[in-house]
């Protein structure tokens, strides 16, 4: 099997970090958790906020984040792989020249047995020790070939039975992968919350007391029921993380199934890298100007060039840097050099996020504010303890010093230090940072439905701050449907464009030629006569016309030989070919951008094959023609050659790969018009990004015409008035500029064409400089530093090279301009989601706290048990972030503007909301607590204290119910809206009530509760129900634009400033 691979330059790391706010980065105080990119950032930075975070369960915490010392592990391997690898060639090259010195010649290898003529492991070790004295005793590459049974021109042939043999024979290219963790793993990372394990050993030390002291039929009340809780807590927080770890292995495998084009039965086809049957390390068949950056493998950045005869090898993981050949394929999965890295080291679940970095510092204030309350309550229900002033159940002080039992005081103590923990739990919002992770996981799981890939992320949060896209044109705003339209040849236009019969033999001959040879695409015609065109939409728009032009491909290309490529590249805007005939004659061909071809040529051919030069005048109506074209939104290509004596070409293969083919003098053959239609709905779609404050900025190796006709037809240009510099400008334009210039202009950008690579990365570079957090799309290997410049890089998942898609956090596999709006209402989805949990779950922190801290230190009592607290912590943490945190994206999302990098997490809508909430709830709760026997009327009741008790219990709950409808929509009045097609909303909501009314009504005994009548439950319900009203009334109270973390920010920064 043989398969052709592409160039791709390798881009240097760079961490450049960015913020939106007003303020610059040292106007702060630089804290442990203020990170805007994850992105590249520094190890130290990321260790520094682990060290400053409050943890009570690290490997819950940490689960999702970036294992630092699995990252040190990794590249601790990498070198001692590297070293082994350079050890076994400087000891073959030792013993290669000691053969030669002592005149000692080498066995040929062994032929191999079974269906083939070599063995894995002769091969195994030819190609990893690179011993290219073995290669040539089998006969060098053909030989080598033979013995693998594999056509160099067509491939092996691909059948299910051939294909079955070579596996069975070279093994599959796979390598071995850690297995996913168990659902008991999970169970076993969730008990391990400190709070969890304290409340074992309190729910242990209840029981056994509350036996000794009640007897076995109602001293277990209390401990079992402690235990029972904690144990609910620890399952069902398992079950969301198993399914939520289930969604990322399926992501991982979807992002490690590269596909490549390979030859198999004479055709080009693009299968996975899992069905290559003998991959990724190989020997070069045949190449032009192939460099290759081995760094991954070696550590060394240098350049590496390959030819065929001296330095054949090709290693898995590494890179094209430029150029193009086609490969032998000669290892596969462990036994290659990538693979046995892969196998030595299992890959995690990527990094964290910025998100996850700053709720983890909320998390941590949240934490530290609950530890200090837990404290004062257990300071305060100690102190109250012994001081007589806690009353039992008949209103006698429960210790009287002296009188009271020893075992009697430890249970007390017990019980009291049961509930300052179980404050702990409810207080450290431990789910909080595992939030963003929940709603990422799926948002990544619903974006593949939109045709999105995150391979990074970090990516789908940062989409929500986008303020700019660079896009692409060809095949992302356009549909990659490319037809040859137009056509002038002979200076004269043909009509319809591929019409033969008026072009001489001769003429079509040469321009044949110069397509058969200068493509890097192919046509396959079948037995049936069937024809296949493969190659990039360009090549097979050029390749169809020239077919119908009477283009026999393969006699063309059997008749004469390529001597020598220049390969077609984003800088240059051509590609060009030697060619050498039968006739020992050598033609030159060039394709590429017209202007640029048509600047070299000094003649043309016209209609009677003679070649007629090219005045001032014919070239300024050429030129008119392509700008004709290009106003019409056509892509022009031009096609041009020359001859060369032979004896110009070097003989030697190392000056031959250092030749440069002659540029000048060229004759000009023929100019078409492409067409490449606009995508149906991408006029809305940018429309739609404009609205969302959203700027979009075609970036084009197009003319700058072609260009402006496209953007004005996307609705990037509103109107011709706009399509002047520097809103159109061309590339080489642009880069001529200073840095401050081209950050001066940068920001009235709407369309650069003719731009090369470079010139993207260095608008990315400006744009970021300017405060914009920037996303670009790039199909090319050329495309790699600046997707990797970029905040956030989206490689094209059809026309994509695969270093574009290493190198880019999302992959937009329909190459659709329309997926990428979709990326970016879910990357605000995100961002929204969290919010909406952070504002549901600090209304239950704060109400909780202030409840248990006023009861606590007033009556020496709290009316939320620890039953209880842990099954609030439940509602809140787990299921309330799955309620809230996979909310699909509105339509709202677009009528915002960005979200500011540095924009506080908690708004000030959302504390106005919270804080209404939280007080409403306080206010009520506490009054029932002090005078709720007299306002429900229950002094004639038999249990008027454990009434009251459970109707705050059941009220606190049904207030979290209803309020989770009111976090949905927190600037909206409508919180109703779409709720019903939020399945999982609606089916978490049933489920919290169901339960509520089995522990009121069933569980009295464990949860501490009594069954209340239809009156109390009413009682509950309206109590819960004004929260509806009361959300109302609240959005309409003002709130001040500039946010509250502001104030304080200023305040401080103006005290660092004077200090």
């Amino acid at each position: 099997m043989s398969g052709p691979f592409k160039n791709s330059p390798p881009g240097e790391d760079k961490d450049v970090e960015a913020g939106t706010s007003t303020f610059t980065d040292y106007e702060y105080e630089d804290g442990p958790f203020d990170i805007t990119t994850t992105k590249n950032a520094p190890v130290e930075r990321l260790r520094r906020w682990r060290q400053a975070a409050l943890v009570l369960n690290a490997s819950r915490r940490f689960r999702y984040t970036l294992d630092l010392k699995r990252e040190e592990d990794k590249k601790r391997m990498l070198r001692k792989m590297r070293a082994h690898a350079q050890a076994i060639r400087a000891a073959h090259l030792f013993k290669a020249a000691a053969s030669r010195v002592n005149g000692i010649t080498s066995s040929p290898p062994t032929p191999g047995g079974g269906d083939f003529g070599i063995r894995q492991e002769q091969i195994v070790s030819i190609s990893r020790d690179q011993n290219i004295g073995s290669l040539q005793e089998l006969g060098g590459v053909k030989g080598l070939s033979s013995l693998l049974k594999t056509n160099l021109e067509k491939g092996i042939h691909g059948d299910d039975d051939d294909i079955s043999k070579r596996k069975s024979a070279f093994g599959s290219n796979t390598y071995p992968q850690k297995k996913g963790r168990s659902f008991w793993r999970f169970v076993w990372e969730a008990s391990q919350d400190l709070t969890l394990i304290i409340l074992i050993v309190a729910a242990a030390a209840s029981l056994a007391l509350g036996i000794k002291t009640e007897g076995i039929e109602k001293g277990w009340y209390d401990g079992i029921s402690i235990a029972f809780a904690v144990l609910l807590v620890i399952v069902v927080t398992a079950t969301s993380d198993y399914r939520q770890s289930l969604q990322f292995q399926n992501l991982n495998e979807e992002k490690r199934n590269i596909h490549v084009e390979v030859t198999r039965g004479g055709r080009r086809v693009e299968i996975s890298i899992y069905d290559i049957v003998v991959p990724a390390d190989g020997v070069l068949v045949a190449g032009h100007s192939l460099a290759v950056d081995e760094s991954s493998m070696t550590g060394e950045s240098k350049i590496v060039h390959k030819n065929s005869a001296k330095n054949p090898f090709l290693m898995s993981g590494c890179k094209v840097a430029d150029g193009h050949g086609t490969m032998l394929v000669t290892g596969v999965g462990v036994n290659t050099e990538w693979g046995l890295l892969m196998a030595s080291v299992s890959e995690d679940n990527g990094g964290e996020t910025p998100l996850q970095v700053r709720l983890n510092g909320v998390a941590t204030f949240i934490g530290i504010v609950g530890l200090t309350v837990a404290g004062v309550v257990l300071f305060v229900l100690v102190v109250r303890y012994f001081t007589g002033h806690t009353k039992d159940a008949n209103g006698a002080p429960q210790f009287i010093g002296g009188k009271t039992k020893f075992d009697h005081v430890l249970d007390d103590l017990v019980k009291i230090i049961t509930v300052a923990v179980t404050i702990v739990v409810v207080a450290v919002p431990e789910g909080l940072p595992l939030a963003v992770t929940l709603t990422l996981a799926y948002s990544m799981r619903k974006m593949m439905a939109d045709k999105a890939l995150v391979r990074r992320l970090s990516a789908c949060e940062t989409m929500g701050s986008a303020t700019t896209i660079c896009s692409d044109k060809t095949g992302t705003l356009t549909l990659n449907e490319m037809t040859v339209v137009e056509c002038y040849a002979g200076f004269q236009k043909m009509d319809p464009p591929d019409s033969s019969s008026k072009l001489p033999p001769a003429f079509t001959s040469k321009l044949v030629e110069g397509i058969a040879h200068n493509t890097t695409g192919s046509v396959f015609r079948s037995e049936s006569g069937e024809i296949q065109v493969s190659g990039s939409p360009t090549e097979r728009a050029i390749l169809n016309w020239a077919i119908k032009l009477g283009m026999n491909f393969d006699a063309l290309r059997s008749e004469s030989s390529a001597v020598h490529f220049f390969p077609f590249n984003s800088e240059q805007k051509r590609g060009g070919v030697a060619v050498k005939s039968a006739d020992s004659s050598v033609h030159v061909h060039w394709k590429g951008a017209a202007e640029i071809v048509l600047g070299s040529c000094t003649h043309y051919m016209d209609e009677n094959e003679s070649l007629v030069d090219m005045s001032g005048e014919k070239m300024a109506k050429l030129k008119n023609d392509i700008n004709d074209m290009a106003a019409r939104s056509l892509r022009c290509v031009a096609i041009a050659f020359r001859t060369l004596e032979a004896d110009k070409i070097p003989t030697d293969e190392e000056q031959l790969s250092r030749w440069v083919l002659p540029d000048d003098d060229l004759v000009l053959l023929a100019i078409v018009g492409i067409k490449d239609p606009c995508r149906p709905g991408v006029k809305n779609s940018v429309r739609l990004c404009q609205q969302a404050g959203v700027k979009v900025r075609m970036v084009t190796g197009d003319n700058i015409q072609t260009a402006k006709a496209i953007a004005l037809e996307c609705g990037i240009l509103a109107s011709d008035s706009d399509a002047s510099e520097p809103n159109l400008i061309e590339g080489k334009v642009f880069r001529s500029y200073s840095e401050e210039e081209r950050d001066r202009i940068s920001e009235e950008i709407s369309v650069m064409g003719r731009s090369s690579p470079n010139d993207k990365l260095l608008l990315v570079q400006s744009l970021k400089r300017r405060g914009h957090v920037v996303a670009v799309t790039g199909d090319g290997t050329n495309d790699a530093p600046a997707l990797h410049e970029a905040d956030i890089g989206l490689s094209m998942g059809i026309q994509g090279t695969e270093v574009a898609k290493e190198k880019s956090d999302i992959i937009i596999l329909d190459d659709n301009f329309e997926s990428v709006v979709k990326v970016v209402r879910w990357g605000r989805s995100v961002y929204a989601n969290i919010q909406k949990f952070i504002q549901f779950q600090l209304t239950v922190n704060v109400a909780a706290l202030v409840i248990n801290v006023v009861a606590a230190i007033s009556s020496g009592d709290v009316p939320l048990t620890a039953v209880q607290l842990l099954w609030v912590n439940l509602i809140m943490d787990t299921l309330g972030a799955l309620a809230l945190a996979t909310e699909p994206p509105t339509d709202h999302l677009m009528d915002r503007d960005p979200v500011g990098r540095r924009e506080p997490l908690i708004t000030n809508i959302m504390w106005r909301n919270l804080l209404v909430q939280a007080m409403y709830q306080v206010t009520v709760l506490l009054v029932l607590n002090f005078r709720g026997i007299s306002i429900l009327h229950l002094k004639s009741n038999p249990n008027p204290e454990r009434v009251k008790n459970t109707v705050i219990f059941n009220a606190f709950v049904i207030c979290q119910i209803f309020n989770e409808f009111n976090a949905r929509k927190p600037d909206e009045i409508n919180i109703f809206q779409g709720v019903l097609r939020n399945h999982l909303f609606v089916g978490i909501i049933c489920v919290t009530v169901v339960l509520q009314v089995v522990i009121v009504e069933f569980l009295g005994t464990f949860a501490s509760t009594i069954k209340l009548d239809w009156e109390m439950w009413l009682v509950s319900i309206g109590i819960g129900s004004i929260s509806w009203p009361l959300a109302v009334i609240g959005k309409c109270i003002p709130v001040p634009e500039t946010p509250v973390s502001q104030y304080f920010r200023i305040n401080r920064w103006r005290r660092n400033s004077s200090g």
